[in-house]
C-alpha cells in the first residue's frame, strides 16, 4: 500500500483502538508499575534504525535479566497482563504510531534487531528493501512456528510480489487469525540467539 493510505488506515485504527490501549496501559501499570510502553531499536527500510513502540509485556528492565532480548516460550519475565496481551497480539498496537511516523507500513516484513541483520546473507538483506510491517506474509503463513530462514524466504517472496491486492489479502488473513484467537506475534524473536 502507499504511505498515505498506510497512514490514513493507521490513524483510523489508532482512534478505534484508543480505549483498548488506555485500558491495557492502565493494567500494565497496576500489575507491575513502570512505563506501559516499551521501545526497542529495530532496523527498518534500507537499514535505517528506528525505535519500535510496543506495550510492555515483561517486567521492567527485562532486557537486562535472564535471556536478555531473546524471549522463550513460558519466559518468567512475562507478566500476567503481558501474557494476555501477547496471546491476543495487542502488544503490537502501538506499532501504529510507527506507521504514522513513516517508519513502518501496515504490511511488510517484521522489523528485526541489528544483531539479526548482521547475520543476514546478501539475499536475506533484500527484506530491508521495503518498510517493515505490523503484519506480513511470514506472519500469516506460520510466523514463529517456522524456522527463521523460512520466515526470511517468505519475506523475500513478499518483496518480489508485493501489490495492493497482496497487502489486502494479508490484512484479511491477519484479521481472521486475530478473530480466531490464534494471534500473530507470540515468540516473534523467541529463542533466537546469535550464531557463531
Amino acid at each position: 500500500m502507499s504511505p498515505p493510505l498506510d497512514r490514513a488506515l493507521a490513524a483510523l485504527a489508532l482512534a478505534l483502538s484508543a480505549p483498548l490501549l488506555v485500558g491495557a496501559a492502565l493494567a500494565i501499570r497496576l500489575e507491575s508499575g513502570g512505563p506501559a510502553l516499551y521501545r526497542q531499536r529495530r532496523v527498518g527500510c534500507r537499514g535505517e534504525p528506528f525505535d519500535l513502540i510496543k506495550l510492555r509485556t515483561m517486567v521492567s528492565g527485562a532486557e537486562w535479566l535472564g535471556a536478555g532480548i531473546a524471549v522463550d516460550q513460558g519466559d518468567p519475565r512475562i507478566t500476567r497482563v503481558g501474557a494476555l496481551l501477547r496471546r491476543l497480539s495487542l502488544d503490537e498496537l502501538p506499532n501504529l504510531v510507527n506507521v504514522l511516523r513513516g517508519e513502518m507500513a501496515l504490511v511488510g516484513p517484521r522489523p528485526t534487531i541489528q544483531a539479526q541483520v548482521e547475520q543476514y546473507t546478501d539475499r536475506q538483506r533484500r527484506r530491508l528493501e521495503v518498510r517493515p510491517g505490523i503484519t506480513g506474509w511470514a506472519q500469516v503463513n506460520g510466523r514463529a512456528s517456522l524456522p527463521w530462514h523460512e520466515r526470511i524466504e517468505l519475506d523475500i517472496w513478499y518483496v518480489d510480489h508485493r501489490s495492493l491486492a497482496l497487502d489486502l489479502e494479508i490484512l484479511a488473513l491477519t484479521v481472521r487469525l486475530l478473530v480466531s484467537g490464534r494471534g500473530l506475534y507470540r515468540g516473534e524473536t523467541g529463542g533466537w540467539r546469535p550464531q557463531g
